[in-house]
């Protein structure tokens, strides 16, 4: 069997390795948070490993799971390093904007280092043991470390993928802009209705349809065929009309950042002269510094 070291035991870090131990393929061994009573209650979710809070009562380990806030990880990858990890041992984390540079000091020691974010939510340990299956896992780091968490991801139900050297940033803002944005631009929708006379039992309905069916397309269709609206048909006066109606100046400054950037995804679909009269309605006004 595969022995795989659990350091830092919250959320994710339990239930990747209830995961592992659920595969029959991996031994959870040692299992490390700064407290005894933690520890020991990870181990009994898990069910297995054994509970330390020093780095030096680890023992050799195939993989290392650096289960860490990100501020944490370059430090336990330092502390981890200095107690002699074993030479092709897999030292990897689960971060999902940080990459596989932060455990430098592994790799000085002889280990394979990488990361493995599955792109789930671990609020509930208990319904993410239960519910992980077909999780997309994004993998980053070496070729022998990737192979290794690539066999890991796929033995506890994920679906690896492999990201671009240097490309976590950039996939950690998809998922941002995909998940956190979409919360943010419906507390706008929501605002500009309630301004314009909606009643709030009815702004829900209102919105969410609209939202669920336009979503469905861009996903189904593609963003660019499923684009509709004003901008998409060169409507200039009506996106000003928009903007005259917002009083506050961050909003017309989000709403004219998210119009230039959707008259670039309309492309061809506009004329040229379409293009200007709609970049010019959502042009900054002079001296407002947006």
């Amino acid at each position: 069997m595969i022995r795989i070291n659990i350091i830092g035991a919250g959320r994710l870090g339990k239930t990747l390795a209830a995961l592992a131990r659920r595969s029959g393929r991996y031994r959870v061994q040692d299992v490390m948070t700064r407290g005894a009573d933690s520890a020991a209650a990870a181990c009994a979710f898990i069910g297995t490993g054994r509970p330390v809070t020093a780095w030096a009562e680890l023992a050799a380990a195939d993989l290392y799971l650096l289960a860490v806030p990100d501020a944490a990880i370059a430090d336990c990858a330092l502390r981890l390093a200095e107690t002699e990890v074993p030479a092709g041992a897999v030292v990897f984390h689960a971060s999902g904007v940080s990459g596989s540079e932060l455990l430098r000091p592994a790799a000085a020691r002889g280990a394979h280092v990488g990361s493995l974010h599955p792109a789930f939510s671990f609020a509930d340990p208990a319904i993410a043991l239960e519910g992980f299956s077909d999780v997309l896992c994004a993998l980053e780091g070496d070729a022998e470390a990737c192979l290794v968490l690539r066999e890991l991801a796929q033995a506890i139900g994920g679906r690896p993928f492999q990201l671009a050297e240097g490309g976590k940033p950039a996939y950690h803002a998809a998922l941002s802009v995909a998940s956190n944005y979409l919360v943010t631009l419906t507390a706008i929708a929501r605002r500009l209705a309630g301004q314009g006379g909606v009643p709030e039992a009815l702004l829900t309905p209102l919105l969410g349809g609209l939202m669920r069916q336009t979503l469905d397309n861009a996903l189904a269709l593609g963003p660019q065929a499923a684009l509709t609206g004003p901008i998409a048909r060169g409507d200039a006066s009506t996106v000003a009309l928009h903007l005259q109606a917002m009083d506050d100046a961050d909003l017309r400054a989000a709403y004219q950042a998210l119009g230039r950037q959707t008259v670039a995804l309309a492309g061809e679909r506009l004329s040229e002269q379409a293009r200007r009269q709609v970049l010019s309605a959502l042009a900054p006004a002079e001296g407002s510094g947006s």
